[in-house]
């Protein structure tokens, strides 16, 4: 039964018991033929944890483990050379060279990185002979083969994932959490049941997406109980990587939002992480999109007209990050021939990674990846019941993303 609000309308999705969906692929890096210096492999979560101390912010950890198809890349001053080969066993599991990267957002300070190591990793079904599982309904891990526990993983119910994180040693020292023991349980149907994104350009360029939209998160950081909300993706992306906006936020009643703008501008011949650049004043958004998941009206709504706008507050209205860099604003427009969204977010950290790979003729590309905790300021939805603003839901958080430069 839907949960109502005081005017009697609906407020919530059916819930789950488990993560619906295929996973079939989800323990896989074979799912698209690889290209040398762009195949890209990642499983990242999101972890958005109501901040109870700053009404409208939240605390905030982004975990990703990845691989490369590249001889060598710089990794926010971290050289990888490759770490070798890729073997995968009689009984399907892969153990694989990559990184482990995170950064945590206490609320006021970013920790960058909070986890930046290499390591050999293992990714594995539970129908694996290791696992030990006597069933399995499309469950597994990936274990980076470490001292440290920095596991992330869905049991073979499918009932909730998990996830363990050791901070490294510097980040400790500058004074953040150690030890994150978090579990991801569905929120609703519309959110939790994983879903399936596919497209192949020319040549075998192309991207292949898994992602749960929004799960509950419960765990302790340090010890300490938390409660919050997680996102989820895991992508195999095989093309030139150009700037694009993104954003995504979860709503107290399970409702999702997200847009996406990848643009063409003279920011591609970037070639540091420094923001606010003089020759990033024009921009030529190629096909934007966006999507809300609606419980307010039980529905699905999905935006082709996609505006994003790049604000950079100034005076007493601007925060900074921790190098003394404005933090931006972002206006973003969405409507179809129903719904329309506008929305003011406001950075409150910057969390951000520097990528440096050798390319041809001794050339070396570059792209920075920036990642932003939000507040939001300001949100309108119009449809044809009516008009709803920030005031309709008890909390919106979220996270929004700008980058810029070329890898290639």
């Amino acid at each position: 039964m839907l949960n109502t609000n005081s005017k009697g309308s609906p407020r919530t999705w059916e819930p789950l018991e488990k993560f619906e969906g295929d996973f079939s692929s989800f323990w896989h890096l074979d799912t698209l033929p690889p290209l040398r210096r762009l195949s890209w492999w990642w499983w990242w979560w999101l972890v958005i944890i109501p901040d109870p101390d700053r009404p409208g912010r939240s605390k905030q950890l982004m975990v990703l483990w990845s691989t490369r198809d590249c001889e060598r890349i710089d990794v926010s001053g971290f050289d990888w050379w490759g770490g070798g080969r890729t073997h995968t066993d009689n009984e399907g599991g892969i153990v694989f060279p990559g990184m482990v990267a995170s950064w945590w957002f206490d609320g006021e300070k970013v920790f960058e990185p909070l986890v930046l190591r290499e390591a050999r990793m293992a990714s594995i079904s539970a129908d694996h002979p290791l696992w030990g599982a006597e069933k399995s309904d499309g469950g597994g891990a990936v274990i980076p083969i470490l001292g440290d526990d920095l596991s992330m993983g869905l049991a073979a119910d499918r009932s909730k994932f998990w996830l363990k994180l050791t901070s490294d040693e510097s980040a400790i020292s500058d004074g953040s959490p150690t030890k994150f023991d978090l579990k991801m349980t569905p929120w609703n149907r519309e959110i939790s049941a994983l879903e399936y994104k596919h497209n192949v350009y020319a040549g075998n360029m192309g991207y292949d997406i898994l992602r749960i939209h929004g799960t509950k998160c419960s765990g302790t950081i340090d010890g300490e109980e938390i409660e919050g909300t997680a996102y989820f993706q895991k992508v195999t992306v095989q093309a030139p990587s150009i700037p694009w906006f993104w954003g995504m936020l979860h709503f107290e009643d399970g409702s999702y939002l997200d847009w996406w703008l990848p643009h063409i501008s003279l920011s591609v011949t970037a070639k540091d992480s420094d923001p606010w650049k003089l020759r990033d004043f024009t921009r030529l958004p190629l096909a934007g999109a966006g999507m809300f998941k609606d419980a307010g009206r039980q529905r699905t709504e999905k935006f082709e007209r996609c505006e994003v706008k790049l604000i950079q507050p100034k005076g007493k209205d601007a925060e900074y990050d921790s190098n003394g860099n404005p933090l931006p604003k972002f206006h973003v427009r969405m409507w179809n021939g129903r719904t329309q969204v506008g929305l003011i977010v406001r950075a409150v950290g910057r969390a951000h990674w520097s990528f440096n790979q050798p390319t041809r003729a001794h050339l070396t590309s570059h792209f920075t990846y920036n990642e932003y905790p939000l507040k939001v300021e300001q949100i309108t939805v119009l449809d044809e019941k009516g008009v709803r603003t920030i005031g309709d839901w008890g909390w919106v958080h979220g996270n929004a993303e700008h980058s810029w430069g070329i890898l290639h």
